[in-house]
């Protein structure tokens, strides 16, 4: 009987102290290895992207420096000025009629301002689709923000087109 009772005394101990050592040390021991081959996954990938972009550098300077030199000038009223006119030319190659173009000015931030401007067109879809193409190739810093086509008769002969385009001015001057 006393050999029975020192046995399972021994075991509660052994129990309670794999229970104690799971809790207090295998437990924290497994997590910390964890967190360590997650961080070091992470460093890793880190890293391979910095000798991505490392040789890479001089394409995107390239690409940075071409973006750059063509923005909008700093200059507000050449820049609206420059604008309105690249859409007279877009629409004279296109063949599509615009009904109207709002500009209105964004100070998004210290080093740069934006000129948003609300264009109204309309036309069949080869013109419309041509003035679409010219406005993207062309190397003015424009973007597309918002595009609604629709169509304005019946048969679908004559689409309405709007637009929301953002042109960039760096560093504008103070106003």
């Amino acid at each position: 009987m006393k050999n029975r009772q020192n046995l399972l005394v021994a075991l509660a101990i052994g129990v309670a102290v794999l229970f104690a050592g799971d809790k207090l040390l295998y437990g924290p021991l497994l997590k910390l290895w964890n967190d360590r081959s997650t961080r070091i996954a992470d460093l890793r990938k880190k890293v391979s992207d910095g000798e991505k972009l490392r040789t890479r550098e001089q394409a995107i300077q390239s690409r940075w420096d071409y973006m750059r030199t063509n923005t909008l000038p700093d200059n507000l009223s050449v820049a609206e000025q420059q604008v309105l006119k690249a859409f007279d030319v877009w629409a004279q190659v296109s063949r599509v009629s615009i009904t109207s173009i709002a500009p209105q000015w964004k100070r998004d931030s210290d080093d740069h301002l934006s000129l948003e401007c609300r264009v109204d067109a309309f036309g069949n879809l080869q013109t419309v689709t041509r003035f679409l193409y010219e406005i993207e190739h062309d190397p003015m810093a424009l973007k597309m923000e918002l595009v609604e086509i629709g169509a304005r008769d019946n048969e679908g002969q004559q689409i309405g087109l709007g637009l929301q385009i953002n042109g960039l001015v760096l560093n504008p001057q103070a106003q």
